[in-house]
């Protein structure tokens, strides 16, 4: 009982430190990272963008599929607050990965977008 509170802590918290990191001033905001993840995925998936890598964005697919999918590893119906339990630790991993992977994509993609092209004779 002890393991399932800490790790219902352990997800709030890291859910508390993604909306921390979403309000913060001057940030962007929500709806500017989700329109920046479908480009973090083109540019992954192109090799253009290397902060982050395939397997990180088919993991974080896969943990979006089993949020949404009526099959769980511990069903809420049979197992209560423990079924939650597995499901508040995905959503915060999601939550935080998403705030944190977008806050670099856009940062590299403001710093591409400063590039003056051109040739540069040493």
């Amino acid at each position: 009982m002890a393991a399932t509170a800490s790790m219902r802590w352990g997800a709030f918290r890291s859910i508390a430190s993604a909306l921390r990191a979403l309000t913060r001033s001057g940030g962007p905001g929500l709806g500017e990272r989700l329109r920046a993840l479908p480009r973090l995925a083109r540019a992954t998936l192109r090799g253009e963008y290397a902060g982050t890598s395939r397997g990180r964005l088919a993991l974080l697919l896969a943990a979006v599929v089993y949020v949404i999918s009526p099959l769980d590893l511990m069903p809420e119906m049979f197992f209560s607050v423990f079924g939650l339990a597995d499901d508040a630790v995905v959503v915060s991993w999601i939550a935080a990965t998403v705030v944190n992977e977008t806050e670099r994509f856009l940062t590299w993609e403001k710093a591409r977008d400063n590039l003056v092209p051109g040739e540069v004779v040493g």
